[in-house]
């Protein structure tokens, strides 16, 4: 287990635990490859605006090009969030069994009687298809997603996480989000949550720890480990 003391400790203070969806509990993108979604969302866009398009096309996000598209206008960042969130939810759909240690961490989680929200800038609608299809719904009381046409809203604002503990009815001190990149740690900071790390590439590790990350850890099983050892 990868920093087993301050993991243990920042799970047993917890009384809610929230976590993103892509990379701790699915990787969205793999049957789908994300470059091939954001040239899809971008073709779209330039049909409507073309120096949106052309700035689009410097990208391989498609949340990047989400983001591009609602700057350019209403009506194009509409159409493209339309799409990005079908694209999503046809992803999930092949996008393979979950992060290893997730379903464990999941039902882990509930077992050990915290609560459990997902809080992702993907779609509410693909993360509630991937669960419903791996049998994880029941392991998770409350999933939000991109708040609509209002990318502004997305991680690192602490907006997700403020509105999961809110439908949780608990102080979003009291949580702690599991996530796997910068904007994870630093919505967990703005928000007044504590975070733990998830370092799914050897980089992110150090990475975690300089942004001060509350704890890191490098498999999902080690939360579900430690849940279960309460």
């Amino acid at each position: 287990m990868t920093h087993t003391d301050p993991l243990t400790e920042i799970l047993a203070n917890a009384r809610v635990l929230l976590f993103d969806f892509d990379g701790p509990v699915c990787d969205v993108f793999a049957g789908v490859p994300a470059p091939e979604v954001a040239r899809e969302l971008t073709a779209l866009l330039s049909a409507r605006d073309a120096a949106a398009g052309a700035k689009a096309a410097r990208t391989d996000d498609p949340i990047e090009v989400l983001r591009i598209a609602h700057e350019a206008g209403t009506e194009p960042g509409r159409r493209i969030e339309q799409a990005l969130t079908s694209a999503e939810v046809r992803a999930v759909a092949v996008a393979g069994q979950p992060t290893p240690g997730a379903a464990e961490a999941l039902r882990a989680a509930r077992a050990a009687g915290r609560g459990v929200a997902v809080v992702s800038d993907n779609s509410a609608e693909c993360v509630q298809a991937f669960l419903e299809l791996h049998g994880l719904q029941e392991h998770v009381t409350h999933i939000v997603g991109r708040p609509s046409e209002q990318p502004h809203l997305m991680k690192p604002n602490p907006f997700p996480l403020i509105t999961a503990a809110e439908q949780m009815h608990i102080d979003v001190t009291s949580c702690t989000l599991i996530g796997d990149s910068l904007t994870d740690v630093r919505a967990a900071h703005a928000a007044g949550a504590t975070v733990i790390g998830y370092a799914d590439e050897p980089h992110k590790a150090d990475l975690f720890s300089e942004a001060q990350a509350d704890a890191v850890t490098e498999h999902m099983q080690d939360i579900a480990d430690a849940l279960t050892a309460e």
